[in-house]
């Protein structure tokens, strides 16, 4: 940095630098629709915040602690193991905060979203590293977070560099949101069609709701749509490829570099999280592991008390563009192809609605304290309905669409991401200006 650069400490930029609630509050927790939410450090994710699963409230406990009361626009870092990471919460409604710093900002010096890209910035992910470090269990207190010391210079617009990286992050959210409509209309034409059958007649009517005939199934202890069969999940599987792990560096005959999917890039892959597959290297012999467009990949060990084994992902043709370097799946995974690649989208939904409801649960073993999932005993003894051909072929072609859209969304999303982590620094810093 050039000399026309003050170190500024935070609190002289902001409004205030404060921590919410600290301790317990289950006491006062209450149902959503007599109470206010409460953000905790388990609602901050890597993304942002989490608003899905949010406990509430009471409101006298809202009312009494000022303090935790959050606004819009307020920035929450996690007191504990985080490292300092800023996200915004961008809500209206009133909230409280549990066990985090918040950060009220003063819009006329610096907006959120810049505070949030200094937070992001290695000279001031530095300051909080070596002041957490000295502290107790690595604590992020308020007099941490307020002495930083911000880098500023009277020759930068801070609003107009504001307006650019919150541009990038604007169309990263904008495509983020499409891929989530997208998938929940994926979701509610699978259940439409294959969970209560009223999928489009030959008069473009609902089936079953217009007095289609249903013939019950002893296999499935239900009705089912007449000339529909039931197979077992093993009968639409076709080749199984197997996982690998191979070696971190190139070494003798290992020298085919891939990027390997783990159990925790599977929501990744397919836009629901993060995505940090590791570079690794495979035998030149095994490259026939290697994922191929309309490969799908099953979590075989893993899991936790509350989330079982069998998470699925898979790979078309535009998932494959997104990388730099081949796929394959790791050994705690199973990466396997269906005898009839127009099952693909039927396969993808049928296994999530079966994940969602737990009955995964059912079918995992113990090895050595680790769950594996009984993933040949399951596919073999588990039935399920098969469409027929032509509805089959029609949910293939409109879930095909929704899906090369999101992939094409979330290597935009890459692009974009690597810009502003590019932009990032040297706008900060002065290197670039804004004109």
């Amino acid at each position: 940095m050039d000399n026309n650069f003050r170190q500024v400490p935070l609190n002289k930029l902001v409004t205030r630098v404060k921590v919410g609630f600290v301790g317990s509050c289950e006491k006062f927790y209450c149902k959503s629709t007599e109470g206010y939410p409460i953000i905790r450090t388990t609602d901050l994710v890597e993304n942002g915040i989490n608003y899905n699963n949010l406990k509430y409230i009471t409101k006298e406990f809202h009312e009494k602690n000022k303090k935790s009361q959050l606004n819009h626009g307020d920035l929450l870092i996690a007191r504990h193991g985080d490292n300092g990471k800023a996200r915004i919460y961008n809500r209206h409604s009133p909230s409280q905060a549990l066990n985090v710093v918040i950060i009220e900002p003063d819009d006329s010096k610096l907006s959120s979203y810049l505070i949030k890209c200094f937070f992001e910035f290695d000279p001031i992910k530095s300051q909080i590293a070596n002041a957490s470090s000295g502290s107790v269990q690595n604590v992020v207190n308020t007099k941490i977070i307020s002495d930083l010391l911000i880098p500023i210079s009277n020759k930068i617009n801070y609003t107009e560099v504001g307006e650019i990286l919150s541009n990038l992050e604007y169309k990263i959210e904008l495509n983020n949101k499409i891929n989530k409509e997208l998938e929940a209309m994926a979701k509610t034409l699978y259940d439409y069609w294959f969970v209560q059958f009223d999928f489009p007649n030959e008069n473009e009517k609902p089936y079953k709701s217009s007095g289609g005939i249903m013939v019950y199934n002893q296999e499935l202890k239900r009705e089912i749509p007449q000339g529909w069969e039931v197979k077992t999940i093993s009968e639409f599987i076709g080749n199984n490829k197997g996982g690998d792990w191979g070696k971190e560096q190139e070494e003798g005959n290992y020298t085919q570099k891939v990027f390997c999917i783990r159990g925790a890039d599977l929501n990744g892959l397919n836009g629901l999280g993060e995505l940090n597959p590791p570079e690794r290297f495979i035998l030149d012999k095994n490259s026939n592991k290697i994922l191929e467009s309309h490969d799908l990949i099953v979590e075989i060990s893993g899991g936790s008390p509350t989330q079982s084994t069998g998470r699925l992902s898979f790979v078309i043709d535009e998932t494959i563009t997104r990388f730099e370097n081949p796929l394959i799946c790791s050994n705690f995974c199973k990466s396997f192809s269906l005898k009839n690649s127009k099952h693909f989208y039927y396969f993808i939904y049928m296994w999530n609605n079966l994940y969602d409801n737990s009955v995964l649960f059912g079918w995992e073993g113990k090895t050595s304290g680790i769950k594996n999932l009984l993933f040949d005993s399951f596919t073999q003894k588990y039935f399920v309905v098969v469409p027929n051909e032509s509805i089959n072929q029609n949910f293939y072609e409109k879930i095909n669409s929704f899906h090369k859209m999101k992939q094409k969304n979330l290597k935009e999303n890459q692009e974009l991401a690597k810009l502003r982590d590019w932009l990032l620094p040297m706008l900060m810093n002065g290197q670039v200006r804004v004109k």
